[in-house]
């Protein structure tokens, strides 16, 4: 337990979203809203600021698609913690986002794929003209060649980008490829904050989000109850509990715990579960699992790896 130099930001509306199709209650955002803001976390990531347009037939809550006037309605009075929200390539109309001023958002984060590089440092840049805080999350980084990420960062580096993050999409990194990462992208891009998403799929991302603190990384992602995609993210209560900074109060989050995310948990699943261990093992999308998890065969865990592991899917890859 240390005092600690992190901003954590949590992602349970934005990335647990991506569990029960963001439908969420303003009873339920706003709660968690000032329960966070309580406890001091310093960030909330309340959805995607993607444009329906670009994404029609979607029958997703609201917090896909974030509009202002709706965001005032779920904050009524906002506190000191700050406001994000995602955009993802090829889903936003940059002409669809308000100047800061105008804006209940204080940070967009731009999320890409490498070969995308270009297009989201594009939004990165309209973006910080806006006045926002910004940040870039490069997805998949378990799947990237090494001399990919030396030639991005070159681009990186004269970007106006805030925020730089160590994205592990597949929850298959563990310590020491954290450390691995973090040192390159501490030596190219010297003069940029970095940040950790880290997935739970083998129960790292706790240990993952606190070892990349210690090598100086400032950004902590996480989610209340670890509520995100599949396996989920690092737990916003044990970072809040570990991290020993007097901005820090675990009790708001507990609370928040018992009324929201308690029951939400009987209606839908994510956390550690085996198929979502696998494919973290194999470095696989999680989309294998989430697939697997909607059948009838959803605890043949063998049966699973086996078929994972096939020659057949080995040589298709």
């Amino acid at each position: 337990m240390k005092e600690s130099h992190s901003k954590i930001l949590d992602c349970t509306i934005r990335d647990g979203g991506l569990v029960n199709n963001w439908d969420f209650s303003v009873e339920f955002v706003r709660d968690l809203y000032y329960s966070l803001n309580a406890a001091g976390v310093d960030y909330m990531e309340i959805g995607y600021k993607n444009s329906p347009k670009l994404l029609k037939g979607s029958d997703a809550g609201p917090w896909r698609f974030l509009e202002e006037s709706f965001m005032k309605e779920v904050i009524p009075q906002k506190g000191d913690t700050k406001l994000s929200a995602l955009v993802d390539i090829g889903r936003v109309d940059e002409n669809d986002i308000l100047p800061r001023i105008d804006s209940m958002l204080d940070m967009i984060r731009v999320a890409c794929y490498i070969k995308d590089l270009d297009k989201a440092l594009e939004l990165v840049n309209t973006f910080n003209s806006k006045g926002y805080e910004t940040s870039l999350n490069i997805m998949a980084l378990s799947h990237v060649m090494e001399h990919e990420l030396i030639e991005a960062f070159k681009d990186i580096a004269e970007s106006p980008v805030d925020v730089v993050y160590i994205v592990d999409s597949y929850g298959s990194l563990d310590h020491k490829d954290y450390k691995h990462l973090i040192e390159k992208f501490q030596k190219h891009l010297p003069n940029k904050t970095l940040g950790i998403h880290a997935h739970n799929n083998m129960q790292l991302a706790f240990s993952n989000t606190i070892t990349a603190n210690d090598l100086g990384v400032q950004f902590l992602d996480s989610s209340v109850f670890g509520m995100g995609r599949a396996a989920g993210n690092c737990n916003t209560e044990l970072l809040v509990g570990y991290l020993k900074n007097t901005r820090y109060e675990i009790r708001p989050v507990l609370e928040v715990i018992e009324r929201r995310m308690i029951p939400l948990r009987e209606k839908v699943e994510w956390g550690y579960i085996i198929p979502y261990m696998i494919s973290g093992m194999l470095n696989e999308h999680p989309r294998v699992a989430m697939a697997v998890r909607n059948t009838e065969d959803k605890d043949k865990y063998a049966e699973f790896y086996d078929k994972l592991t096939s020659a057949e899917v080995s040589s298709a890859e």
